[in-house]
């Protein structure tokens, strides 16, 4: 069985799917369709940067996004791929889902581009420059790494928030929330074993409590989106669990701004399930490091250049 998994943010690199632009059609009508959906010669920033725009979220979630459809519509047109027939199931990291229910057909690429703007854009505007911050537990567990959250929070006092933001599989859990509490974890977890810790360069702290006001504006912009139930099963980050009602899809992407990207569960659920193939599909290869470390039994590839797509096979 055969999963395909969409990367998240941090994936994005000057460059990301100019190959694949340049020599097949199918990728570049994705990316004509993004630019218009935008208004906005995205694919240029993603073919010759500058990087520090690329890395803007608001640039970088709907990039990543076209990069991954790239891939799909080029897999389709070369390869004979038919997600129906050749794909058991889809996961996408945070933004990545929004790139998986596109690929199965549960959102147009033009209504995952507009709503990937959006959320970059409520995501930057929801705490304050500098008030945030997250970090990487390295070497560690959910528990032990929900326990240092809960303890940074207690420590910097005033309601802080720290929470546990992405639970990435391998020992590695990302914690998200006020700047002063997650320093502090920092602090602690060091002096609890864990191997390392450190803080991370982002322009916000996503994935918390602290994000509350991106997740009303993007419950207010999905409520105006056409939703269908994708066409394989969509593992969602905040169930670790196939979601396949439009409504619960809906819910589900709403609750993923605030929640934990449940990663490493949603892996290992998929490969319980049977999948024994999974193919990143986009710009780098953080989650095919992932899975190798979460499902080694597993066979783990990234797909994002023409090299790829030729060496593919059904």
């Amino acid at each position: 069985m055969r999963a395909f998994i969409f990367p998240g943010q941090g994936s994005q690199a000057v460059g990301m799917a100019r190959d694949l632009a340049a020599a097949f059609p199918q990728a570049k009508a994705v990316l004509d369709e993004v630019d218009a959906a935008l208004g906005q010669n995205l694919s240029r920033l993603m073919f010759e940067g500058p990087v520090e725009d690329l890395t803007l979220t608001t640039n970088a979630q709907p990039a990543l996004m076209a990069a991954s459809l790239a891939v799909l519509r080029v897999l389709e047109a070369e390869r004979g791929l038919d997600l129906a027939r050749d794909v058991s199931c889809v996961a996408g990291h945070s933004l990545g889902e929004y790139a998986a229910l596109a690929a199965a057909g549960s959102l147009t690429v033009t209504d995952a581009a507009k709503l990937l703007r959006l959320r970059g854009e409520a995501m930057q505007e929801a705490v304050a420059p500098g008030a945030g911050a997250m970090a990487a537990l390295i070497g560690t567990d959910l528990e032990a790494a929900r326990a240092v959250a809960e303890a940074a929070a207690q420590e910097a006092g005033g309601g802080a928030v720290c929470d546990v933001a992405n639970d990435n599989g391998g020992g590695q859990v990302v914690l998200s929330g006020d700047r002063p509490a997650v320093e502090r974890a920092i602090g602690i977890a060091t002096g609890r074993g864990i191997k390392r810790a450190v803080m991370l360069n982002v322009s916000a702290p996503f994935h918390c409590r602290l994000m509350a006001p991106a997740a009303e504006a993007m419950a207010r912009a999905l409520a105006a989106v056409t939703l269908t139930a994708p066409r394989v099963a969509l593992y969602a980050n905040v169930a670790a669990a196939p979601v396949s009602d439009p409504e619960a899809i809906r819910t589900a992407l709403v609750e993923q701004v605030t929640g934990t990207v449940r990663w490493r569960e949603s892996v290992a659920a998929m490969a319980a399930s049977g999948v024994d193939r999974f193919h990143e599909l986009g710009a780098g290869k953080v989650l095919t490091g992932l899975v190798k470390r979460i499902a080694p039994q597993a066979s783990a590839t990234a797909i994002g250049t023409p090299a790829d797509i030729a060496a593919f096979a059904l």
